[in-house]
C-alpha cells in the first residue's frame, strides 16, 4: 500500500478525533488573518496619524502575542498528536516498515491535519473579514468606512507565519520518530510528564508554591509610586511561578493526604476515581498550570479593555465638561461673552472663577509638571454649584492643599497618601486629590492646587492673577456656530483673551476603543485555547483508561457506575485550574483597579461566569468522548 494511501485513510479515520484541535487552529488563524487584513486595509486612515499609529502598533503587538501563543499551541498539540500516533504507527515496524518510512507516514498525515487546519481558518477567515470589521468597528463605536476586501499580503503573512511554525514541529515529529525504538513507539501511549516524587519534594514544592504565589498577590495589589510597575513584573512572574508550584506541589499533597483518609474514601465510590484523580495530577500539572495562566491572561485581558474603554469615556466628559473657556486679566468679561454664545447658541451653565499662576521655579511637588495654579476656596465652591458639578471638599487649613488634577488613561501612582507640595519655601500637606473636572480642559494643560481663602490672599503677590470664564452649551456639536462671532472677542475688548473651544468629534485617543474590542477577542481567544488544551489532553488520556475500566467491568461495576466516576474525575480536572484561575485573576484585576481608578468587580464575576460557562460545555463534551473512547458504557 502506497504511504500517501495508508497515511490518507488514517487522516480520514482519526479526523474526528482531532476536530478540537484542527477548530482551536483555525479560530487562531482567523483571528490573527482578520488582524492583519485590518492592518493593511486602511480602514483608520481617517481618524488621523497619531490614532492610526497607535492603533496599527497595538495590533502589531497582539498579532505578535498571537503568534506567541500559536507557537506554543502549535507544540503542545503537535506532541499530543505525536504521543498518540507513536502507539499506532509503531506497530507498522512490525509489517517491516522503517523508522524512516514511518516517520514519512507521520509528516503525511501531520501535514494534512496542518493545511487542514490552514484552510478552514483562512478561509474562515476571509469570508469572515466584513463581519469582523464590523464587529470590531461596532463595539469600538468607531465611524470609518469598511473595506470589503482582503488583499494579497494579510494572508501571504499568515501562511508564512503558522507554515513556517507548524512544518518546525513536524519535521521534529519526524526526527522523534526516526531516532525512536520499537519499545519506545510501542509504550508511547503510558509516556506522561509524571515523574515519581517523595513526599518531601512534594511537601517543598507545596511550601514553595504558597509563599511564591502569596507575594505575588502581594505585589499585585500593593499601592506605592513610580516602583509600581516593577511591583506589577513582579507580580507576574511571581504568580506563574506560584501556579506552577500549586500543581505540582500543594494540590496533588492534598489529594494524597485526602486519599489517605478512609472515612472519606470509602464513602460515594470515591475509591473509583480518586486515586486515579491523584495520578492524573501529578501527571498533567504542566497542562493544568498552563490552562490555568491562559485563563488568568484572557479575565486580565478583558478587564484591561473595559478599563480603558471607561477611562476613555471618563476622560471624553472631563474634557467636553465645558464647550467654550476663556483666560483674561480682566474681570466682567461674562458681560460681552455670553451675548456672542447666544446668538447661535443656548448657554445651559455657566461660572466664572479666579486663579494664581505661579512660576514654577517657587514650586516643589514630588512630581514636578509645570504650569501651576492656585485656586480659592470659596470661589471654586461657588463654579461647582453654579455648573452642576459635585462638592463634597472640606475647606482646608493654612498647612494643608488640595490638588484638583485631570484623568489618566493609566497612573502607575497608586498610594498617594502623604504627598507635600512646597510653594515659596512653605510645605503643604495634599489632604485629597481629586479629578472631578472643575476647570474642564485648562485641568488637563496645567496643575491646580486649592487653598483657603486666606492662604489664597498671602500667596497673590507671588504670582499673577486671571480671571477664567466657562461655558457649557446645550449642543456641544454645534460649537462651531459660534466660532465666527467670538473670533471678534478681542477686537470688542482690546484685551488678550486665551480661548479654548471643545471639539466633541475630536479626540487623540480614538485608539482606546480598538484596543477595548482586541482585549474582547483575545479573551474569546484564550478561554477557547485553554479549553481545547484540557480537551485534548483528557481525550488522549482516555486510551490509557481501556484496561483500568476492562478490568472494573469484568470485577462487576456497572457502566453507569463507571460513567458517574469517570464524570468526578474529569469535573475536578476543569474545576482545580478554574478554581486557582478565579482567585488569582481576582488579584489581577484589583491590581487594575488601583492603577485605572475604576471598579472592575461585576466585570470580574461577569468574566469569571463566563469561562465557567464555556469550561461547563468542554466538560459535558469531554466526559462524552471519555467514556466512549475508554469503553465505560
Amino acid at each position: 500500500m502506497r504511504m500517501m494511501k495508508l497515511a490518507l485513510m488514517n487522516f480520514r479515520s482519526s479526523f474526528k478525533n482531532y476536530l478540537a484541535v484542527i477548530l482551536s487552529l483555525a479560530f487562531t488563524i482567523l483571528v490573527f488573518l482578520n488582524f492583519q487584513n485590518i492592518v493593511y486595509s486602511g480602514i483608520f486612515d481617517g481618524l488621523g496619524g497619531k490614532n492610526k499609529e497607535y492603533i496599527e502598533i497595538i495590533i502589531q503587538v497582539i498579532s505578535f502575542v498571537l503568534g506567541c501563543f500559536m507557537f506554543f499551541f502549535l507544540w503542545y498539540a503537535t506532541n499530543v498528536f505525536l504521543t498518540k500516533r507513536k502507539k499506532e504507527i509503531g506497530i507498522y515496524i512490525f509489517m517491516g516498515l522503517t523508522n524512516q518510512k514511518i516517520g514519512h507516514l507521520y509528516m503525511i498525515e501531520t501535514v494534512m491535519i496542518g493545511i487542514s487546519a490552514f484552510l478552514l481558518g483562512i478561509g474562515a477567515g476571509i469570508l469572515t473579514t466584513q463581519l469582523f470589521q464590523m464587529i470590531l468597528l461596532a463595539i469600538s463605536d468607531i465611524t470609518v468606512e469598511i473595506s470589503f476586501t482582503v488583499t494579497g499580503k494579510p494572508i501571504l503573512i499568515t501562511a508564512a507565519v503558522y507554515l513556517m511554525m507548524y512544518m518546525i514541529f513536524a519535521v521534529k515529529g519526524y526526527v522523534n520518530i526516526v531516532r525512536s525504538s520499537v519499545l519506545e513507539m510501542v509504550s508511547a501511549s503510558r509516556q506522561n510528564e509524571y515523574v515519581k516524587q517523595k513526599s518531601s519534594v512534594l511537601i517543598i514544592k507545596t511550601i514553595l508554591g504558597v509563599v511564591v504565589l502569596g507575594f505575588g498577590y502581594y505585589f499585585a495589589v500593593k499601592e506605592g509610586g513610580q516602583e509600581v510597575m516593577g511591583n506589577v513584573m513582579a507580580a507576574v512572574v511571581l504568580v506563574v511561578a506560584g501556579v506552577y508550584l500549586l500543581f505540582g506541589g500543594l494540590i496533588p499533597f492534598f489529594f494524597q493526604n485526602l486519599a489517605r483518609r478512609k472515612l472519606f474514601l470509602y464513602k460515594k465510590e470515591r475509591t473509583l476515581w480518586m486515586n486515579q484523580v491523584i495520578f492524573r495530577m501529578k501527571k498533567n500539572y504542566r497542562t493544568y498550570a498552563m490552562t490555568c495562566v491562559l485563563m488568568i491572561c484572557s479575565v486580565t485581558a478583558l478587564a484591561t479593555g473595559f478599563a480603558m474603554k471607561m477611562r476613555y469615556d471618563a476622560i471624553i466628559h472631563f474634557r467636553n465638561t465645558y464647550t467654550y473657556q476663556f483666560m483674561s486679566s480682566k474681570e466682567g468679561l461674562d458681560g460681552i461673552i455670553r451675548p456672542l454664545i447666544e446668538k447661535d447658541n443656548k448657554i445651559i451653565y455657566s461660572g466664572e472663577i479666579s486663579m494664581l499662576m505661579l512660576d514654577d521655579s517657587i514650586v516643589d511637588t514630588r512630581f514636578n509638571y509645570g504650569g501651576y495654579c492656585v485656586l480659592p476656596y470659596s470661589q471654586l465652591k461657588e463654579l461647582a454649584e453654579r455648573v452642576g458639578l459635585e462638592f463634597d471638599i472640606r475647606e482646608p487649613e493654612d498647612d494643608e492643599i488640595i490638588k484638583a488634577s485631570h484623568l489618566y488613561m493609566l497612573s502607575l501612582i497608586t498610594d498617594r497618601s502623604k504627598e507635600t507640595v512646597a510653594i515659596d519655601g512653605k510645605t503643604y500637606r495634599q489632604i485629597e486629590d481629586t479629578n472631578i473636572p472643575y476647570m474642564g480642559y485648562f485641568q488637563e494643560m496645567m496643575s491646580f492646587y486649592v487653598v483657603n481663602d486666606k492662604e489664597y490672599e498671602r500667596l497673590k503677590p507671588l504670582g499673577e492673577e486671571m480671571r477664567t470664564y466657562h461655558y457649557g452649551i446645550e449642543d456641544m456639536y454645534n460649537f462651531a456656530a459660534s466660532r465666527d462671532e467670538l473670533d471678534t472677542l478681542n477686537d470688542i475688548t482690546e484685551e488678550k483673551i486665551a480661548r479654548v473651544i471643545i471639539d466633541p468629534n475630536s479626540s487623540d485617543l480614538e485608539w482606546v476603543k480598538v484596543l477595548y474590542t482586541i482585549c474582547i477577542f483575545m479573551f474569546m481567544v484564550f478561554i477557547l485555547a485553554s479549553g481545547s488544551i484540557l480537551f485534548m489532553k483528557l481525550y488522549n488520556d482516555a486510551f490509557e483508561e481501556k484496561e483500568r475500566i476492562l478490568v472494573l467491568r469484568k470485577l462487576g461495576v456497572s457502566g453507569r457506575t463507571l460513567k458517574k466516576s469517570l464524570s468526578h474525575e474529569l469535573k475536578t480536572a476543569y474545576a482545580l485550574p478554574f478554581l486557582v484561575m478565579a482567585v488569582s485573576s481576582y488579584f489581577s484585576v484589583h491590581a487594575l483597579e488601583k492603577m485605572m481608578y475604576q471598579n472592575l468587580f461585576v466585570l470580574y464575576l461577569a468574566s469569571v461566569g463566563v469561562i465557567f460557562a464555556v469550561f461547563l460545555l468542554y466538560y459535558h463534551c469531554s466526559v462524552s468522548v471519555y467514556v466512549k473512547n475508554a469503553k465505560a458504557e
